[in-house]
């Protein structure tokens, strides 16, 4: 007769334990189903479905199993399983999977119970918990920058959209960031990140910098407040503002560019992303002369923004070219993934305002960085509490991968 075994092994994680176990199963020609271990500091939990054949018994298999795990110092347990159990479970394969990212500057019990608890309401199975970030001493623990916890999880909701709306609700009270997103082939093999500059890439909206320089600064930042919220267009806001800079001295420009701060997390994303082989490029409805000094201070690949016309050392308060707004970043992001040779599916974009949503919708993962409520929610991911090098999290890489 046909027996399944579920074999739960745990204790102090050890040198060729799994070796042992498996040897002996081995010497009785079973078979695995399934098999998953974890080890928590030092500690072992180790999982084996067996199969064990018609011609070979039961009580053999396991005596010496037992006796070897005694050796060894675990603790085993043996639990049978009915073959209706076993097709139930393998009928659970075709289910659709998701992963759930949970980011926070320290991850605390409240979290894993209420992100749990939406997992659970949604009728969702976990199949697995990793920490992608790094082991922490102890004494850094209060200082902790970040902490990621990524749960696979399994079902068929019928709304994932509304599983969405459930975790941004909770991450906006928790003061963390929550990714629900599908578990599919392209999700660890992206291709091209593009990103918008202003409050995404650096700290600040270039053109607010620019009036103050000019001595105009309240005017504009009102009306680039009123651009990001969505209540005006952009293309016109844009005109607006730039006209209002007329007769500033290209001086100044310089200036400001080298003082730009770079937005948490920036500088190791980039990198990370040249050495993986990413493509990334900047498609900003700011100025070119800033995207350029940013290409070549981080390498990035690409750069498309607005280009500031200047005659005689002075701005003129106009934009030469095809103003870059949300439609043209959408049509940018599909022109260079065309280019590369990279699907959509395999694209990431980053920013913050209410013209970069478009972008934000085609790729094939959007994300609403440090955003307004309204692009928040209107995306299907967002980061607000970590810094851009978390999106390394979102695309399934650990701390540990990239040490």
């Amino acid at each position: 007769m046909k027996e399944i075994i579920l074999i739960n092994i745990s204790g102090v994680d050890k040198p060729g334990l799994t070796s042992s176990i498996t040897d002996i199963l081995a010497g009785y020609g079973v078979n695995i189903l399934d098999i998953g271990q974890a080890v928590i500091h030092d500690t072992l939990s180790l999982g084996v479905l067996v199969h064990i054949p018609e011609e070979a018994e039961s009580s053999p298999v396991l005596r010496d199993v037992l006796f070897k795990a005694h050796e060894l110092g675990v603790n085993i347990r043996f639990t049978p399983v009915a073959e209706d159990s076993y097709g139930h479970w393998v009928d659970g394969q075709g289910k659709n999977r998701f992963i759930v990212t949970l980011l926070a500057r320290q991850v605390t019990a409240e979290h894993i119970a209420r992100v749990t608890g939406v997992v659970a309401d949604n009728e969702l199975n976990i199949d697995r918990i990793n920490r992608l970030s790094g082991r922490i001493p102890l004494r850094q623990l209060s200082e902790q920058s970040r902490a990621c916890v990524e749960f696979s999880v399994r079902g068929d909701p019928e709304d994932p959209a509304k599983i969405r709306e459930q975790f941004l609700s909770l991450a906006n009270e928790l003061a963390v960031d929550i990714s629900f997103q599908e578990d599919n082939v392209f999700r660890r093999n992206r291709r091209l990140v593009v990103f918008d500059m202003d409050s995404t890439l650096i700290e600040a909206e270039v053109i607010d910098e620019l009036a103050k320089a000019a001595g105009v600064g309240e005017q504009v930042s009102e009306i680039t407040e009123s651009a990001m919220r969505g209540e005006i267009d952009f293309t016109e806001s844009f005109k607006r503002r730039v006209a209002l800079l007329k007769g500033l001295d290209e001086s100044v420009l310089q200036g400001i560019a080298e003082n730009l701060k770079i937005t948490e997390g920036a500088e190791k994303l980039i990198s990370t992303l040249n050495a993986l082989g990413y493509t990334t490029a900047i498609l900003s409805g700011g100025f070119t002369y800033f995207g350029e000094y940013l290409q070549k201070k981080l390498g990035i690949d690409y750069v498309h923004a607005n280009a500031l016309e200047i005659r005689d050392g002075k701005v003129t308060g106009n934009v030469t070219g095809v103003v870059v707004d949300g439609e043209r970043k959408k049509e940018l992001l599909k022109q260079i993934a065309a280019d590369e040779g990279v699907r959509l599916e395999q694209t990431i974009a980053v920013g913050d305002g209410a013209n970069d949503l478009p972008m934000l919708g085609t790729a094939g993962l959007g994300i609403a960085f440090r955003a307004k409520p309204i692009v928040k929610e209107s995306a299907k991911h967002s980061l607000s509490n970590l810094g851009l090098d978390a999106i390394l999290y979102l695309i399934g890489y650990s701390d540990r991968d990239l040490d």
